[in-house]
């Protein structure tokens, strides 16, 4: 009777856990998509102030252009421009991640997302007041460096005892992505519309991010329980060497889980390591067409800045659907079948999109690549968070969202040189092709026994 109850207060504890981590996540990202619309039109508007560091970076866009061939307009100078911090954003957090993860092991889930917060709360303020493009740049490197609740969140949901809370925790970081990737941008887009004519256009899309990020810090600080218990905190000298956190390919073998676990079963630590690889080659692939999509749609069907967002809202809300009725269901053990079927759904995904002729073929290849999307990375997050001891879950989790990081860094650069010099087909047929790289490290992760 009393394991019955002890049971019993483990899933409402796990659940209201769950609950807590999606409400922090979805705060998190509706004030962190806000810019997303908008940032064409702050780089327009930088572009007339003629600041030297905007300079300066133009020269670096201008050249990558030119040398890959891509034509000299507007629109495409802006999502190059666009990519080019993007990419600045993801490598710092390629850099900071398995830092962040680290930390919180020793000092606790909380006081990390707290400091975070208010990092991130520091570089919206930093937005708010910007009149330089400088300013703006330090506002992105500063969200960079601070922008650790993803992984801490996701290191929260591997705490949870129960392998289905965790599964079902994993999901629900999922919707709250496709929620905040779909609202924020409508916020952000609206707010800006609606500013008044003494202001700057994105001021009040900026108060409004700092304003989320407030009242996320606020639920933190009187929602949210320390889930990594004493017993389970990490020792002073559980950091180990330094350049496990920060050299690449001691992230990719997860050195730091490995030297602080001491001896692990060997098949055990492949397995991990395989998966890495599986989460860095997905993403690597998926953001680089993701990154594409926008040079295609614009220059096959002249898609307006309207008709992209609607399509990136189609996306949103098939994703929110697929997390919401299938993603959370899936049972433990079942998770790599799942992302195997997901992944094989990508190879007509991205043929159907490469070689559509009309917006019905697209949006059917949109279909299945939003299924893929809602649940790739949620299903081999729930998979990774079963490894390390429970002194290391935010080492693990923050070093798979670094590889996620660096992956989403390089594949934009890569996949948009091979679209302007082979072409919009060859590239989505090369890509497509090229997820047998994941299927082949899922095959082999499979195969590998842990005991």
């Amino acid at each position: 009777m009393a394991a019955v109850k002890s049971a019993e207060d483990d899933g409402a504890f796990s659940s209201r856990i769950i609950n807590i981590v999606f409400v922090i996540l979805l705060l998190d990202l509706l004030g962190f998509t806000l810019i997303l619309p908008l940032l064409p039109s702050i780089l327009d508007h930088y572009a007339q102030t003629e600041d030297v560091v905007y300079q300066s970076l133009q020269s670096v866009v201008d050249f990558f252009r030119e040398a890959v061939g891509i034509p000299m307009e507007k629109k495409y100078n802006s999502v190059l421009f666009g990519g080019l911090i993007g990419s600045l954003f993801s490598l710092l957090q390629f850099l900071c991640s398995p830092i962040t993860g680290a930390v919180s092991d020793y000092y606790g889930r909380r006081p990390l997302l707290i400091l975070t917060t208010v990092g991130l709360m520091s570089s919206y303020a930093v937005w708010a007041i910007s009149r330089s493009f400088s300013m703006f740049l330090l506002f992105r490197v500063i969200g960079g460096i601070c922008k650790g609740n993803v992984s801490l969140c996701t290191a929260i949901v591997a705490d949870l005892p129960c392998p289905r809370a965790r599964n079902r925790g994993m999901a629900m970081i999922g919707i709250a992505f496709s929620l905040g990737f779909t609202v924020g941008p409508l916020m952000g887009a609206y707010f800006a519309l609606s500013s008044r004519s003494d202001q700057v256009f994105y001021q009040t899309p900026a108060l409004l991010a700092l304003a989320f990020s407030a009242a996320d810090l606020l639920f933190i600080w009187l929602m949210l329980p320390e889930t990594l218990t004493k017993d389970s905190k990490a020792s002073s000298s559980g950091f180990g060497d330094s350049s496990d956190l920060l050299n690449p390919l001691s992230l990719f073998h997860f050195s730091a889980v490995t030297r602080r676990e001491g001896p692990p079963l060997k098949e055990r630590i492949q397995k991990l390591q395989v998966l890495g690889l599986v989460y860095f080659s997905y993403l690597f692939l998926f953001s680089g067409v993701e990154f594409t999509l926008s040079f295609l749609t614009h220059q096959r069907f002249h898609f307006t800045s309207m008709q992209q967002g609607k399509m990136f809202f189609f996306i949103g809300i098939m994703m929110a659907l697929v997390q919401g009725g299938y993603a959370r269901r899936i049972k433990p053990g079942h998770h790599i079948k799942a992302v195997r079927m997901a992944i094989i759904a990508l190879i007509p995904a991205f043929l159907l999109i490469g070689l559509s002729w009309d917006t019905n073929m697209l949006y059917l290849g949109l279909a299945l690549y939003s299924f893929a999307a809602a649940i790739v990375v949620p299903c081999l997050s729930t998979i990774v968070s079963d490894y390390g001891s429970a002194s290391q879950k935010g080492t693990v989790m923050g070093i798979l969202r670094s590889l996620g990081a660096l992956a989403r860094a390089l594949g934009p650069v890569v996949s948009s040189s091979v679209y302007w010099l082979a072409g919009a087909e060859t590239c989505f047929i090369l890509s497509s092709a090229a997820f047998f790289i994941p299927l082949a490290l899922l095959s082999i992760a499979r195969r590998l026994k842990e005991d």
